[in-house]
Formats: C-alpha cells, sequence, structure tokens
C-alpha cells in the first residue's frame, strides 16, 4: 500500500473507532483499547515518535473514551469531528510543525485510506491489521532513541501549553517573551549528548548555518581534539524544558574563534534564542582576545541564519561557490544581547 520510506515517521495519526479499539463510542459502545494497538502506542512513544488522532465523531466523547483508559496524554493532536480526514491530517501537520512526508496515517476504512492517499500522496498509510506489527517496520525505527526522544511528547504538550499562554496574553509579544523566564544552558557536550547532536544535524534544517552532518565517530574526534569544541544549548522556561535546542561546533586556528556550524531547533525559532547563543560564543571569543569567524553554507531554506549572523555584526570577507566566510570586524561596536533569554555556562562556572 506504501512505497518504500525515505525517512523515519515523526508521528502516526490515527483513527479510533474500529481501529484503536473494536467498537463505535457514540453508539454508546464501551470497548476497550486492542491491546496491540496500545503497546504500539507505547512503543513507538518511547522511540520519540509523536501520536495524533484524525477520527469521525464527537471531540468529547471520544476524548472521555481515550481519558477513561489511560491513553489520553499519548497524543499530542485530536482532531475529531465529520470532515474529511486528509484536511485533519494537515491541521495536524500544521499544528505539531511536521511535514507532511514525515506523518503516518492508520484507519481501518478503505475509502478513508483512499481519500488520504488522492489528496496527501506522501502521507504513509497502514490498514488498521498492520498496527500490531508497525513497531517493526523500518520507517518506526529511528537510528537513535535517546533520553531526548523518549521525551519528545512532553516537549511537545508544553509547547501546545506556551501557544495558548500566548494567544491568551494581553501584552505584545516581546512582553510574553519576556514573561516565559528563558533560560539556556551552554556546556561541552559529552558522550551522553552526541546521539542528540547527531539527530539535530540530520533533523534541523532552516536554521542550520551549513547544513553539515556529523556522524557519532566524528563528534568524538571533535570533542577530543584540542583545536575545537562541540557545544551543546538546552533551554528551560515556566513551562518546562525545551530539552537539547541547539548545537555549535567551534574552531579555534590561530587568532580566530571558527564557527563551523550553528544550529538551532525549528521548536524554538519563534524564542530568538538563536541569537542569544551566537552573541554568546560571539563575547566568549572576543573575552579569549580571538576574532570571531563563522561559516555560512546556503541552501534553499537556512536563509535565515545569514541574516543571524548579519544582525549580530557579521561581514563577509570571503566568498566561493559552495561558502561564505564571515567575520565580525575589530572596530564593530558590540552588538546588545537580546533581552530575554539568560545564558548559564557551564564551561566558566
Amino acid at each position: 500500500m506504501t512505497p518504500a520510506p525515505a525517512s523515519t515517521v515523526k508521528c502516526l495519526v490515527w483513527d479510533l473507532d474500529d481501529t484503536l479499539w473494536d467498537g463505535v463510542v457514540l453508539e454508546g459502545d464501551r470497548p476497550g483499547p486492542f491491546p496491540a494497538a496500545v503497546r504500539t502506542l507505547r512503543t513507538l512513544d518511547r522511540r520519540g515518535i509523536l501520536h495524533a488522532v484524525a477520527s469521525r465523531g464527537d471531540h468529547a466523547t471520544a476524548a472521555a473514551h481515550l481519558a477513561e483508559h489511560d491513553l489520553a496524554g499519548l497524543f499530542c493532536a485530536l482532531e475529531i469531528g465529520w470532515g474529511a480526514k486528509s484536511d485533519a491530517i494537515r491541521r495536524i501537520g500544521a499544528e505539531l510543525n511536521l511535514g507532511l512526508d514525515t506523518i503516518a496515517f492508520v484507519d481501518n476504512d478503505a475509502a478513508e485510506l483512499a481519500e488520504v492517499a488522492s489528496v496527501l500522496p506522501m502521507v504513509r498509510r497502514y490498514r488498521a491489521d498492520q498496527v500490531g506489527g508497525l513497531h517493526a517496520l523500518r520507517e518506526f525505527q529511528p537510528a537513535h532513541v535517546t533520553e531526548e526522544s523518549a521525551n519528545r511528547r512532553y516537549y511537545y504538550r508544553a509547547e501546545q501549553r506556551r501557544v495558548r499562554a500566548g494567544h491568551e496574553f494581553a501584552g505584545s509579544s516581546a512582553q510574553f517573551l519576556a514573561s516565559l523566564d528563558l533560560a539556556m544552558t551552554l556546556d561541552r557536550a559529552t558522550e551522553d549528548d552526541l546521539a542528540r547532536v547527531h539527530e539535530l544535524t540530520l533533523r534541523t534544517h532552516q536554521l542550520n548555518t551549513t547544513g553539515r552532518t556529523f556522524d557519532l565517530a566524528a563528534l568524538r574526534a571533535l570533542c577530543a581534539a584540542d583545536d575545537h569544541e562541540v557545544l551543546v544549548a538546552g533551554l528551560t522556561d515556566r513551562f518546562g524544558s525545551y530539552g537539547t535546542i541547539g548545537v555549535a561546533v567551534v574552531a579555534h586556528s590561530g587568532r580566530d574563534t571558527v564557527l563551523e556550524l550553528l544550529l538551532m531547533s525549528c521548536r524554538v525559532l519563534s524564542r530568538g534564542v538563536g541569537a542569544a547563543l551566537l552573541h554568546h560564543i560571539v563575547g566568549d571569543a572576543l573575552a579569549r582576545g580571538r576574532r570571531p569567524v563563522a561559516r555560512f553554507v546556503p541552501t534553499p531554506v537556512n536563509r535565515i541564519m545569514m541574516v543571524t549572523l548579519r544582525f549580530a555584526g557579521f561581514e563577509p570577507i570571503e566568498r566561493t561557490e559552495e561558502q561564505v566566510l564571515l567575520a565580525l570586524p575589530e572596530d564593530r561596536p558590540s552588538v546588545s544581547p537580546p533581552g530575554h533569554v539568560r545564558v548559564v555556562d557551564r564551561r566558566h562556572p
């Protein structure tokens, strides 16, 4: 039914009646969920694969039945109503900020699967009788399962609370950011961080200065090198943790500190924290008497990172077909850091 996958599924969207359980809740049935479906839900959740619902019925009735069976907390989005399933899946992708080609859909109704196939052919589709074996399929097996992966659902649910709070906030967007009490921690990467760093280099495209990826062996070598640092940034606010959201690979070459890679998870795109991390790295280089330099490799989607570098005061000093080399001029006035983010550098207690 579904062609060979090109990437790991990031979200599995479930039909409910006759898929997650045997019966129709709105007609008065009180079915328990299929044990195989629950095993798949929990297995994929531990791997960092999100779950959502696109199902027909009454929202309150279905949500109450999920809660009755202690399953409501496993789902990051509920689209329960009477519209087209393809429309529901589009809304789920937008709410979770996921590409439709990373979403899969499972349903017992062949007509529903066909409707999604015709409108959203990039969405992978599975029959309800396949649910028990989904965890064994290649597309549901991330290359690395980290602590960060296992907590992904919590990060998304915390982000949904932030979004609701932002909609209800009476002040400006800048005032809302200030109210979040954002705190960024900066550490040298350890062995425990490397799988997450590798994952971020693979998953992050927009907020990425070079688009480079690093396997675990390359990251270990960089961490062990005297002339390199691999830095990881974590973020918290009053709603909880975002997890590890940023990576910087820094080379110390002569009198230069060269930013070989700077990336931030797209989950924090609206938080303005990339500028805070960049400003801190610049300040650290200047404190060591070094010139801050950055590499930028243009891709179809990362122009925003060039804008971030330019706003921080970097100017191009060398261009090739492949990359732009930028540096902070010595006579450039220091750019003020974003005031809504507090940075705690654990390298310098």
